[in-house]
């Protein structure tokens, strides 16, 4: 029982400190950076010196890029935290350990396949394109002159 308060209190520790964790990374000379939080949400991105000398494809790339840097320093951080809780865990023992005939159900579970990191095909962007809405009204496109909602005039 004490291993296991132990490993509790652990966890807890780990869950604060976790929420504090910040994957940062720098790319194309300082002209791009970003950072994520724990759960990989981008909070911040901020363009450097020069950045005007990239155009928009290679500035969308270079976000990306970032992005996937920074995830994979705060996922290396969070293993490297979580590494005290693995190494109780290994000490415990397993329901198969104290039920004889059980059988160790770790060992079952099944391994997620990470998501992909590439960008969606073409026919999955345009997911929903062509669908009927109940109740949606069709709108005339207007010409490049006439004001529309995205007019500044609002």
């Amino acid at each position: 029982m004490e291993d296991i308060r132990a490993t509790l209190n652990t966890v807890a520790r780990l869950q604060r400190e976790r929420t504090a964790l910040v994957g940062r990374a720098t790319v194309r000379r300082g002209r791009v950076s970003v950072a994520v939080n724990a759960d990989n949400v981008l909070v911040d991105l901020k363009f450097g010196r020069d950045v005007e000398d990239l155009d928009y494809p290679e500035l969308a790339r270079a976000v990306i890029e970032a992005a996937h840097a920074a995830t994979a320093e705060v996922g290396r951080k969070s293993k490297e935290l979580m590494q005290p809780l693995q190494d109780q865990r290994a000490r415990l023992p397993k329901l198969s350990d104290l039920v004889p005939g059980m059988p160790n159900l770790r060992d079952q579970l099944p391994v997620p396949e990470p998501p992909p990191s590439t960008r969606p095909a073409s026919g999955d962007r345009s997911a929903g394109a062509g669908e009927e809405f109940d109740g949606a009204e069709m709108m005339e496109r207007r010409g490049p002159r006439e004001p529309g909602v995205t007019d500044s005039g609002w």
